[in-house]
């Protein structure tokens, strides 16, 4: 039996806010219910497509911006090892990528970089 994923936790968590069955929802939005089913239950993985994400988004009723729409789009791209497309686009998140991942390892980050990444976290 696979493991329930954030993803597919929170997928059904919108939906069921919806106050929607599985079968219910599906059908009111043209999706099939079997895929859906393992999107939820952690089988299949989150789209990678950003326009199919989207689309799941908008049938969930979740608004573009809100703090539900970052966790739709940041649990996909976590599950499917992806940094999420906005971070990467238009920012230089690679020359922070490598201090990130020290710091996920438990590596000390070296003081100079610390520095340069808490100046740019200030905006100076």
């Amino acid at each position: 039996m696979a493991n329930a994923s954030r993803f597919g936790n929170f997928f059904k968590e919108c939906r069921i806010t919806l106050k929607k069955t599985l079968r219910q929802f599906c059908f009111e939005s043209e999706l099939d219910p079997g895929n859906i089913s393992k999107l939820e239950r952690g089988i299949l993985p989150p789209p990678q497509s950003r326009g199919k994400l989207e689309e799941y988004a908008k049938l969930l009723r979740i608004k573009k911006g809100s703090d539900e729409w970052y966790t739709f789009f940041d649990l996909a791209a976590a599950e499917t090892g992806r940094i999420p497309d906005d971070l990467m686009s238009g920012r230089k998140i690679e020359d922070k990528l490598p201090i990130l991942f020290r710091t996920l390892r438990g590596q000390k980050v070296p003081n100079d970089k610390l520095e340069e990444l808490i100046k740019k976290l200030r905006g100076s």
